[in-house]
């Protein structure tokens, strides 16, 4: 009962933040200088046209009743007219989302894979060679800017090796050859799911690269993160007790002191995995991947206010979620956890 309390008290918090969201995006759009109706109507539109379409949007009634007319829209899922690409921007969402979720879900994995077994070494072997080695790859993040990463690994194993593809998220000859069934929108899963080797290997060559450079973020954080927690819990005494009745080192480590190490890393996981989804702008417009990120890179370039607000919205949407989610998920892990 408690349980269901607490989700859905913290429910309604996320509903109130949404709408707050929801309000400063309206207002921002709303005073940013530039004309909707002029945009929509292109340039050299006549000024009857661009009356008309501001009317059709409800731009010359009061700011309140514009807000009105706005709420009313969302609720029906209405995101509006994008201006580049004139179609519904909740359309050009969910094309453009599925390849950007299933980069970023590859590239935490990438992380998780990598960071947890280093941020174990690294705490295990303490101011030794293999510590001193992982603190400097991990702290190597904050050196260099993403974009130099991104074109350095482009440079080397595109250019230079020829050993994987320089962009795109699949060959249209390879798609000819052996037509993909879309399930999902996830082309690696979707390929799977009807047996189509092809087209998943050929995914899977274009997704390594960006997935591995929109990992080295995230990879760095759960690193230090876990060192640090591990160095914690290790002076416990329930983990000095277990090395004295003689349990070996990798249970000791991977059985006790990782699960509670755990604990705080959940938080910058699912954070670094919000911020990949709402933030690979400079890998996905590098590779020309097509995705949430590069979309939302092309409306900023064009003044295109509905598919900006339908993008930040989503993006709030996200972190209000995976947020919720975090914090119903420390009641899982760590059951000395207790709902005040």
């Amino acid at each position: 009962m408690k349980l269901k309390y607490y989700i859905l008290k913290r429910s309604l918090f996320s509903i109130f933040t949404l709408f707050g969201l929801i309000i400063i995006t309206f207002i921002l759009a709303y005073i940013i200088p530039g004309d909707p109706a002029r945009l929509m109507a292109g340039p050299f539109a006549p000024h009857e046209q661009v009356e008309e379409i501001r009317k059709e949007l409800g731009l010359d009634k009061p700011i309140h009743e514009q807000f009105l007319l706005y709420m009313g829209r969302l609720l029906r899922g209405d995101l509006g007219i994008s201006v580049h690409t004139r179609r519904p921007v909740i359309e050009d969402i969910k094309e453009y989302f599925a390849a950007t979720f299933e980069l970023t879900t590859v590239s935490i994995i990438i992380g998780l894979i990598i960071g947890i077994p280093l941020g174990v070494l690294s705490a295990y072997k303490k101011d030794k060679i293999p510590d001193h080695l992982a603190r400097l790859f991990s702290l190597s993040d904050d050196s260099k800017p993403q974009f130099w990463l991104v074109l350095m690994l482009q440079l080397i194993f595109c250019s230079q090796l020829g050993m994987l593809p320089s962009g795109g998220r699949v060959d249209y000859q390879v798609l000819d050859q052996s037509p993909l069934t879309h399930i999902t929108g996830l082309y690696l899963l979707d390929s799977l799911l009807t047996g189509n080797l092809p087209v998943f290997i050929n995914c899977l060559q274009h997704i390594i690269l960006p997935a591995m450079c929109l990992s080295y973020a995230s990879l760095a954080v759960i690193t230090r993160m876990l060192r640090a927690n591990m160095l914690e819990v290790i002076r416990e005494d329930y983990i000095v007790t277990a090395k004295a009745y003689g349990f070996p080192d990798r249970k000791i480590l991977f059985k006790y002191a990782l699960k509670n190490a755990l604990i705080p890393t959940v938080t910058i996981v699912s954070l670094s995995y919000a911020y990949s989804l709402a933030g690979a702008f400079v890998v996905e417009s590098v590779f020309s991947w097509p995705g949430l990120g590069r979309y939302a890179a092309f409306s900023i370039i064009n003044s295109d206010y509905p598919a900006i607000m339908g993008v930040t919205l989503l993006v709030g949407l996200l972190y209000t979620i995976i947020n919720l989610v975090v914090d119903i998920s420390y009641l899982l892990i760590d059951p000395r956890i207790r709902l005040g």
